[in-house]
């Protein structure tokens, strides 16, 4: 009898990180109008407060006999979430969602770096010349040119948040084999909207958004969005290392840009220039020619 997997069912967890990316990319552009009902941290806490109501009714028989572990999990994953979504939002109050979804997938190369402070794994040679094409498209992207680069307080806060959203990766590639994934993605969602509640008072959010009805639907739509997209990252990561998962998200900010595109959004020619170099950035990140391995 023959126990070989199918070879579709073998790529399942591919095709669900590309599925999760392009409504990633979709997202950001959501998440730009809804700002206009509501202040960013705020924004973000009710946004996963939403996400983890709807990931706790798909798995509710799964949540029972939490261990420390899985709440350890689950606090860390939470924090990065929360600083890596709560600075993107922030960014996106001044700069367009394709630009944010460009400069968010610098968190691309930043993986196998963090990697190798975090866990002293050696990045790869293409993963050098990946970041220095990044390097370069971040110079053009933020309309600087050959110049000297001189970023917005919106591309600033957009790139600390990249750096975070590459932690998150780690994490949840780190944790990933170790803990029940259903129980751990409704913990660090509710971390997640835990600490943005926390937080916003301390930035000046100290008014709740008025009730809209545009807002509610932004909210429980990215609220379901949320919620697939983490507990998809969180069982196809079981499988997929943190750098194949990588390259896969790279396609988020094609897909935003598209969408971008088709709301309105023009971008400079210097700045679309800047974007390819990123995403040529991040593939050649992880991209390993046959004639640099060793036999």
């Amino acid at each position: 009898m023959n126990t070989t997997p199918d070879s579709s069912t073998s790529k399942l967890p591919q095709f669900a990180l590309i599925l999760i990316t392009i409504i990633w990319g979709g997202s950001f552009l959501t998440v730009q109008y809804g700002l206009n009902f509501s202040s960013p941290i705020l924004f973000v806490a009710f946004r996963f407060a939403a996400a983890a109501i709807a990931v706790s009714l798909i798995s509710w028989k799964y949540l029972k006999k939490f261990n420390l572990k899985e709440v350890w999990a689950g606090f860390c994953i939470g924090t990065v979430i929360a600083l890596g979504y709560g600075t993107q939002t922030i960014g996106l109050k001044t700069i367009t969602s394709s630009e944010s979804a460009f400069l968010t997938a610098l968190y691309v190369p930043l993986v196998p770096i963090l990697l190798f402070l975090l866990f002293r794994k050696k990045p790869h040679v293409m993963t050098w010349l990946g970041a220095l094409l990044a390097f370069v498209g971040l110079v053009f992207l933020t309309g600087n040119g050959f110049g000297a680069i001189h970023l917005e307080f919106g591309q600033i806060i957009t790139i600390l948040g990249s750096i975070t959203i590459a932690l998150e990766i780690i994490l949840i590639s780190y944790f990933a084999g170790r803990v029940n994934v259903r129980r751990v993605t409704v913990l660090q969602l509710i971390f997640a909207s835990l600490l943005c509640f926390i937080i916003a008072p301390f930035i000046g959010e100290n008014q709740l958004p008025q009730f809209h009805w545009s807002l509610i639907l932004v909210l429980i739509g990215l609220g379901i969005a949320s919620a697939v997209i983490q507990l998809v990252m969180n069982w196809a990561q079981r499988v997929v290392d943190p750098a194949q998962a990588a390259i896969i998200y790279s396609g988020e900010p094609v897909w935003a840009a598209l969408f971008g595109r088709i709301a309105g959004e023009r971008l400079p020619l210097l700045a679309i220039l800047g974007g390819c170099l990123v995403v040529l950035g991040v593939m050649t990140s992880e991209w390993r020619p046959k004639f640099l391995k060793k036999k």
